[in-house]
């Protein structure tokens, strides 16, 4: 574990972790597959942020085993080519692009089976609503994150020999992706019921392809990432924090100036005597008692004049 790099292996650790809770709280009666796990966009128990939490489930040992054993073995390559936050990125877009390509590959079969036209479905001999019909459809793994870091090493070091099982000699890794999207492909279309979902691992790749291509036509901000792509994110979120802050505050002293205009000299005047009086009876109360005696307004009035 100390030579994998450490944005693979915090991958690994959530992964495994997230797997054992879904085990243990399972056997309390709690699917975690069931709150976290992408449905479809039109079922009830759809969110959102089922985007980014559905890649860290898995249904069974065999199915996080197989994409655990990817992610180490060329996550730890890639990731030491591009740094731990491009590494990340590149996951977690991949990742969520797979949910999205298999959102628009349900909301296919939704409009071709013309589901929007039943209230109920029967399965099983039983008789279902349709919502919760629809709730079943759930998509779990990191195979979509995966299969982006694939395409990622093949894409890096394509003439790489890799030894494949059950292939007794030497496959480049151009090849080895190419034949892992004509299997997606050749499974995709050869109709559901396997319970694996193909278009979304080929909706991962597609998207790590885009995100490389786009990287590669600006190599500038791709070496320097952790800059240009993750750090100038937040800059931008900030400066413009700070210049909303900025107009607010000369609004406030505009609104106050214009206030001012509208007062003559003499209640200006006035005005100001009074706020010292009270500013005078708060710090004779602080001399007196501590700052701890006042009440809220007296500290809030305290503060609103060393602001000014």
């Amino acid at each position: 574990m100390n030579n994998i790099p450490t944005m693979t292996k915090n991958l690994l650790v959530i992964n495994v972790l997230a797997y054992l809770a879904t085990v243990v709280l399972e056997r309390s009666g709690i699917d975690l597959n069931a709150l976290l796990g992408l449905h479809f966009f039109k079922a009830s128990a759809f969110q959102v942020y089922q985007f980014l939490t559905y890649m860290f489930l898995h249904g069974s040992f065999t199915h996080i085993l197989f994409n655990m054993f990817a992610l180490w073995m060329f996550g730890s390559v890639i990731e030491r080519v591009w740094g731990p936050k491009k590494f990340l990125f590149y996951y977690i877009v991949c990742g969520v692009g797979a949910g999205i390509v298999q959102e628009f590959v349900q909301y296919g079969n939704y409009v071709a089976q013309g589901l929007d036209a039943y209230q109920y479905v029967n399965m099983g001999g039983a008789q279902i609503s349709m919502d919760a019909y629809i709730n079943m459809w759930t998509t779990i793994g990191a195979s979509g994150a995966v299969y982006g870091i694939l395409l990622a090493f093949g894409m890096i070091f394509p003439n790489e020999r890799l030894f494949i099982i059950p292939f007794p000699f030497p496959i480049k890794a151009k090849w080895l992706i190419v034949g892992y999207i004509a299997i997606e492909l050749f499974s995709a279309m050869s109709g559901p019921g396997d319970g694996v979902a193909h278009m979304a691992h080929l909706g991962g790749m597609l998207f790590g392809f885009l995100l490389i291509r786009y990287w590669r036509k600006h190599p500038g901000g791709s070496q320097q990432f952790g800059r240009s792509y993750g750090q100038e994110f937040f800059d931008n979120l900030k400066r413009k924090y700070d210049e909303r802050q900025r107009n607010q505050r000369m609004h406030a002293e505009q609104t106050r100036w214009e206030e001012r205009r509208q007062e003559t000299d003499e209640e200006y005047n006035q005005r100001q005597r009074q706020n010292q009086e009270e500013i005078d009876a708060i710090l004779d109360k602080i001399r007196k008692s501590g700052y701890d005696s006042l009440t809220k307004e007296e500290k809030q009035k305290l503060f609103e004049q060393k602001r000014n």
